[in-house]
């Protein structure tokens, strides 16, 4: 029950409202395109990595594809309807990389130009401030056949597509996010396999990660010399990293997950190079890639970092995992509140990993720019009573409270996410949404939790 997932120390705040966070915070949902458009062949859009690795067998809970995922391409304007319903003021979506430039660099498609442009439009006309992401992890399958993130090439190809997205919709989008979660598409898309384009290389996973943090930084320049009044940042996900134990090999096994899930792209934009663990394992990976260099490449100075978090990690010590010697201890087994997905439901692990994000001190503002739950939400008749769900956005917004009090410069809050989507190799299986979604029908049922944001945000109104 609920109160099983209220921590005390944040009990006090369960009755909070958005009032609470002032005026001018931004309270959004974010969606993305390649979990949500659909329309993978239409008007000139090619296909992405995502379109051609959900054909693999086996790759995708129940052989779920990305081609129609929540028909947004068609249904845009009732879903940004739903947003404003639900009383946010923002919403953050992607830009399809492969519907603006189908040849992955060199001629636009105007088709594809005009459908983000109308979807814009849309947000400003409802009174939703629109938040874009670059890339969320759809690239061109075009340029995945030249190498992808392992070529050298992807830099000028990013700067490119950044600039004809700066001059086409800069007039109006002022929040510009440049990456979503370098960590996520380089570490699962490269060398575990997971997710799109499936590559399990230790040499493509030191490339990728070389080249994206280079091209965060290069993605943040264009957009300085492209939009006026720009307010710039990237996205993060970030996990606090918990040692099973306080045995040495347990604390240590935990340092080197934390420099991998926290400190690796945060640390070379801060202008501080990639990080080093007690053990030296990033200089060892560095000898096996020449390319590792350029340290001042990867710096820019960002308007807000934006960080993603859903669960903390207890990790213990493991000689039989190459390189990290290192597992996480999932919650089902410490027997701790976690969610379908077997993620640790910990808000004051959250509030605690916005801190230490702060004390680099470098930092200008921080946004949460993804925070959310999946549970198995059962439809009856015609409700999802997802009290959990509830719960889960009650305490984690009174841990960012919280941490504003202590002196935490927040500026936004961004659910994750606005209907249940594509959820990557989870298929259609793990819902997240404030809005459920039949995908047989595309009929969309507003959740509990969606009519509960509708009235923490609309208390005042």
């Amino acid at each position: 029950m609920i109160s099983n997932l209220l921590p005390n120390q944040f009990a006090e705040y369960s009755s909070i409202r958005a009032s609470s966070f002032g005026d001018d915070f931004y309270f959004g949902v974010a969606i993305s395109a390649a979990q949500n458009e659909g329309g993978w062949q239409e008007d000139g859009r090619s296909a992405s990595i995502w379109d051609v690795f959900a054909r693999r067998q086996g790759v995708i809970k129940n052989g779920a594809r990305p081609s129609v995922a929540c028909d947004f391409y068609h249904r845009f304007k009732d879903d940004l309807l739903l947003a404003k319903a639900l009383g946010f003021n923002s919403f953050r979506f992607s830009i399809s990389w492969s519907r603006v430039l189908p040849n992955g660099t060199g001629k636009v498609n105007e088709a594809g130009i005009r459908f983000y442009n109308d979807v814009i439009d849309e947000c400003l006309r409802l009174g939703l401030t629109p938040f874009v992401t670059l890339y969320h992890w759809d690239l061109p399958q075009v340029l995945q056949k030249e190498g992808g993130w392992v070529n050298p090439l992807i830099n000028h190809w990013f700067k490119h597509f950044t600039k004809i997205c700066a001059k086409a919709f800069g007039d109006r989008v002022k929040h510009w996010i440049v990456l979503n979660e370098p960590v996520g598409f380089t570490s699962l898309g490269y060398i575990l396999g997971k997710h799109a384009p499936g590559k399990k290389s230790l040499d493509d996973f030191l490339k990728t990660v070389h080249y994206a943090a280079i091209a965060q930084a290069d993605g943040g320049i264009v957009l300085r010399q492209n939009v006026s009044n720009a307010h710039i940042g990237t996205a993060f996900s970030c996990s606090e990293v918990i040692p099973f134990s306080q045995q040495p090999d347990d604390v240590a096994a935990a340092k080197r997950i934390d420099l991998l899930m926290n400190r690796l792209f945060i640390e070379p934009l801060l202008g501080k190079g990639f990080p080093e663990d007690d053990r030296g394992l990033m200089h060892r990976m560095a000898r096996q890639n020449s390319t590792w260099r350029f340290t001042e490449r990867m710096q820019f100075d960002m308007d807000f970092i934006g960080l993603q978090n859903y669960f903390p990690v207890v990790v213990k010590h493991n000689p039989f995992i190459p390189l990290v010697q290192a597992s996480v201890v999932k919650p089902s087994s410490r027997k701790v509140p976690h969610t379908a997905m077997d993620w640790e439901i910990n808000p004051g692990s959250f509030h605690n990993i916005i801190k230490r994000f702060w004390k680099y001190g470098a930092i200008r503002e921080l946004m949460i720019t993804e925070n959310g739950a999946a549970f198995k939400d059962k439809l009856i008749k015609g409700h999802i009573h997802d009290e959990n769900r509830v719960a889960y956005f009650q305490t984690h917004l009174a841990a960012l409270l919280q941490a504003r009090k202590e002196g935490v410069k927040i500026k936004g809050y961004f659910a994750w996410t606005l209907m249940d989507n594509f959820e990557w190799s989870e298929g259609f299986e793990a819902r997240f949404g404030l809005i459920h979604v039949d995908f047989k029908t595309q009929l969309r049922t507003i959740k509990n939790s969606g009519y509960w944001w509708r009235d923490f945000l609309t208390a005042n109104a």
